[in-house]
């Protein structure tokens, strides 16, 4: 795996974690509701894997947020 694609991944990874945590779910809590492991959510968010569009839409629905917002760049609003 090359540099940018471990950087998008982080960036994945990250966003997961942020819309996760603000929704206050745990890992455990995201995993069981995707039918995933609590295993596989922790290595996502912490990009040591890639993952399937497929997963992605399941993370985004139980998160109830759209794909694009787990794969958009980070923003700051002025």
């Amino acid at each position: 795996m090359d540099s940018a694609d471990k950087k998008y991944l982080q960036l994945i990874g990250n966003n997961i974690r942020r819309i996760r945590e603000n929704k206050t779910l745990s890992q455990f809590q995201l995993a069981t509701e995707c039918e995933l492991s609590k295993n596989q959510i922790g290595r996502i968010e912490r990009a040591e894997i890639a993952t399937t569009i497929t997963t992605l839409k399941r993370i985004a629905d139980v998160l109830s947020v759209r794909v694009e917002d787990l794969i958009a760049e980070a923003t700051t609003e002025a």
